[in-house]
């Protein structure tokens, strides 16, 4: 299980598996200005300077990631339809955009600054 702790101030993400002990801490250098929907302008949470591969996350991780990326509301979503992390690698801009019933401004950002460049990195570490 993949485990996502943040700073009050959110300006340091702590990636770690339940199994690891906690030695990430990711300084983010974007602005970190909330936003009204409750997203926060921040750049993707990584892993070791990459985005974190999701292909084993349970559905608590997704929620997890989402959550820790200022999508506390929308997070919820992922819970209510069950996505894991083989789930969200397969999710198309539609899925998110309509099959989670998520307003339409806080679901592009998902799909666009979320889940596509997590399948993304997905692709290019599997790819033969």
């Amino acid at each position: 299980m993949l485990l996502v702790q943040s700073t009050g101030s959110n300006e340091t993400l702590r990636l770690k598996a339940s199994n690891e002990k906690l030695s990430t801490d990711i300084k983010e250098t974007a602005g970190m200005d909330n936003k009204e929907n409750g997203s926060v302008d921040t750049k993707n949470p990584v892993e070791n300077g990459q985005l974190p591969d999701p292909v084993h996350w349970a559905v608590s991780d997704v929620v997890n990631y989402f959550k820790s990326a200022g999508f506390d509301e929308q997070a919820c979503a992922f819970q209510d339809q069950e996505i894991d992390g083989k789930s969200l690698l397969l999710m198309t801009r539609n899925d998110v955009l309509t099959g989670l019933s998520i307003k339409l401004g806080p679901a592009l950002k998902m799909y666009e600054y979320h889940v596509k460049p997590l399948q993304t990195q997905h692709l290019k570490k599997n790819a033969w």
